[in-house]
């Protein structure tokens, strides 16, 4: 995870102007002093960024230390210590910004999905991403989706087709087909087509698609559509999809629930830093 992070945590510490840390600098000698911090959970929420604090620490000193204590993807209440540091007391005020925006919005991002996966628990539907992610942390964020109980979707543009309503339009006015299209498709790369009316549903299932995307459509819709595409494609539902409604289309039938939500609209986790 600290790999994963490395390139992350240089940019949102340069971006916090670290290395001219003014207000520590009226401390003198006293930075320079060992000190201890502990990050302590404010609201219950999934933990996610222990990793990505400790790299904010060790970047900024390679001595500094962080100990966990609670696993990653796990449950912390109120009051829980999540992880303390050791470093020079500089090193702790330069960094306790950055690491808790790591901590906050990633355990955010994870708590959110948690709720997601356990509201559609027992239906056989899994909860996934989509690629609406804060510019430069789709990584970070697609890691505390998993954290969260959350599955794999396409990473860009490269991983996967991923046909969509502007695609539609635009092969329609070429006077192509759905099949036409997908002849071009690169071999071994997956195919995903979006529908969002009968007609396309009809285009991708005479073209052989094997995993349907079935957007903004309401759960009893997604239902037939799902029994109209059979068991041998996957199905997938997206599009204002919440909370309150995630298991109506799970119950529908659907193998997969994209929300947008989880890495877009998380709320932060209220999270602590105390230097002892």
């Amino acid at each position: 995870m600290a790999e994963l992070g490395v390139a992350e945590v240089r940019a949102a510490l340069l971006e916090d102007g670290s290395a001219h840390d003014v207000t520590t600098a009226l401390l003198q000698d006293n930075a320079s002093r060992p000190a201890r911090g502990v990050f302590l959970a404010e609201q219950r929420c999934v933990v996610a960024g222990l990793p990505l604090a400790g790299c904010v620490f060790r970047t900024l000193e390679p001595d500094a230390r962080l100990d966990t204590h609670i696993r990653e993807g796990e449950w912390a209440n109120a009051g829980t210590p999540l992880a303390s540091v050791s470093a020079s007391a500089g090193a702790l005020l330069a960094g306790e910004r950055v690491a808790l925006n790591f901590l906050q919005h990633l355990a955010g991002v994870a708590t959110l999905t948690r709720a997601a996966v356990d509201a559609v628990r027992g239906t056989g539907a899994q909860i996934t991403h989509t690629r609406k992610t804060t510019p430069g942390l789709r990584a970070l964020e697609r890691y505390a989706v998993k954290l969260g109980g959350g599955v794999d979707n396409r990473a860009s543009l490269a991983d996967a087709v991923l046909w969509k309503d502007n695609h539609w339009m635009l092969l329609e006015r070429a006077g192509l087909s759905l099949a036409d299209a997908l002849r071009r498709a690169p071999p071994g790369v997956p195919v995903i087509v979006e529908v969002e009316n009968e007609a396309q549903l009809e285009q991708a299932l005479a073209a052989r698609v094997r995993h349907i995307l079935i957007d903004n459509q309401p759960p009893d819709r997604v239902r037939r559509w799902v029994e109209r595409a059979g068991p041998d494609v996957t199905t997938q539902a997206s599009g204002g999809i919440t909370l309150q409604n995630v298991r109506a289309y799970a119950a529908a039938g659907v193998s997969l629930i994209s929300m947008g939500a989880l890495t877009h609209s998380a709320p932060a986790v209220s999270i602590r830093f105390e230097i002892t």
